[in-house]
């Protein structure tokens, strides 16, 4: 930290000497005060649109600088001068803020020194190639893009020595990582921004300037606005996913269970609502230990997964309960989807680790199946209800067993298939 604090401090103390050493503001008193006005008021409007490049403990504001046009316009003494009060307002407000972080200020002299350096040497760089471009119908262009380009390598070198000093970037591949995440986009509109505005201060084109900066930035503006838009989907999306997922197994839980049940009342689906249990369940976790448990869940959530399609739902319900929805499928087709699970099952084994080897846990499921009409005025969580009493009832008659019941037959007598 020691030698970051002094890289910091030389890089300000060098924009200090620069500035200094470079004579008085190029334009006169009342000329500098109103274009320092305008650019002032605009850089607040834009502090709050700045990217935060943070990496470890380091803070560095990272935006579209229009300080290129400045230094053309005023010298290096009218952009440090600037800089100096333009950076202590941003300091100034996130403290009152409670935004700045513990090193602020020392980042302050960073954010005020490093661009005025950068600046002042794209200043040298343009007064010393523009008379060779000057008659040139695109000179200037010609000229600021590559100054541009030139400014934010450099800028790129400086926040890397930062980092490398901070700790944070020690590789090749992390800084040529950090040096490709920059927009060319941006560094192009950073080029024409900054040619227009020099142009249009050298005219006296208030309307133009003014109208420049506000064109700016309500571009910017929506721009950060469409992309904190996103990162809030990105967040919520998120979340929702893990309110909606069960940890263990990555499949849906009792809550999206509740939701796509809300769902189907609206509908008039014919669905199969299967409730599933492993049989004995608690015999495998005290034979071995809760890890294979685990193991078996996940075996067992795998493969009734594999033989769902795409319109079908899996709910974790319980511990090792998982209930089934089946869509767009016959009575017969449920019935036959369900009898293949169980036989299937029965024929397979979870593999897992148990005291240093790999075992294989044989086990077998049983189902309850109710047929139900979406369409019917009653709610289906009674349909769901009957399916896992249906699985009650096959559990205390033994185990591995398949019951089923086809609700949506209109006979009043309880139509029960018992499948051993």
């Amino acid at each position: 930290m020691y030698r970051l604090r002094l890289f910091i401090l030389f890089i300000f103390a060098s924009a200090i000497t620069v500035a200094f050493l470079s004579g008085p503001i190029n334009v006169s008193i009342s000329t500098y005060l109103p274009v320092f006005g305008v650019y002032f008021l605009f850089t607040a409007l834009y502090s709050n649109l700045k990217t935060i490049v943070r990496t470890g403990n380091v803070n560095v504001d990272y935006s579209i600088s229009y300080n290129l046009s400045l230094v053309l316009y005023t010298g290096p003494l009218g952009l440090f001068i600037f800089e100096v009060f333009s950076r202590f307002y941003v300091y100034v407000i996130r403290k009152k803020n409670g935004t700045a972080d513990e090193d602020e200020f020392l980042h302050t002299f960073y954010n005020i020194g490093g661009p005025t350096l950068l600046n002042v040497i794209g200043y040298f760089c343009f007064f010393s190639i523009y008379p060779y471009v000057e008659h040139h119908t695109f000179g200037i262009w010609l000229l600021l893009i590559p100054i541009v380009i030139i400014i934010d390598f450099l800028s790129s070198l400086l926040l890397l020595t930062i980092f490398h000093f901070a700790g944070n970037i020690n590789t090749g591949q992390d800084a040529w990582a950090f040096i490709k995440g920059k927009s060319i986009l941006d560094t192009l509109k950073g080029a024409i921004s900054n040619g227009l505005l020099f142009l249009f201060l050298t005219e006296q084109h208030w309307e133009a300037i003014i109208g420049l900066f506000i064109l700016n930035y309500l571009v910017s503006r929506s721009a950060v606005l469409q992309s904190r838009t996103l990162q809030h989907k990105i967040e919520r999306d998120r979340f929702e996913q893990m309110a909606y997922t069960d940890f263990l197994t990555k499949l849906h839980n009792r809550t999206y269970m509740n939701k796509i049940m809300n769902e189907l009342n609206e509908s008039e689906q014919l669905v199969g609502i299967v409730v599933t249990d492993i049989d004995t369940f608690k015999r495998i976790n005290d034979t071995f230990n809760h890890n294979v448990g685990d193991k078996v869940i996940q075996h067992f959530a795998n493969h009734i997964k594999s033989k769902l399609n795409e319109h079908d739902y899996l709910f974790r319900s319980g511990g090792e309960e998982f209930t089934i929805i089946l869509t767009n499928r016959t009575y017969e087709q449920c019935q036959e989807l369900v009898l293949l699970l169980k036989e299937e099952v029965a024929q397979t084994s979870a593999q897992a680790e148990y005291r240093g080897d790999t075992i294989h846990v044989d086990y077998t499921a049983t189902f309850g199946l109710n047929y139900y009409d979406c369409g019917e005025k009653s709610d289906i969580r009674k349909a769901y209800i009957q399916a896992d009493e249906l699985l009650i009832k096959a559990k205390n008659n033994g185990k591995n067993k398949v019951y089923i019941v086809n609700s949506t037959r209109t006979n009043t007598q309880e139509d029960l298939d018992i499948i051993e």
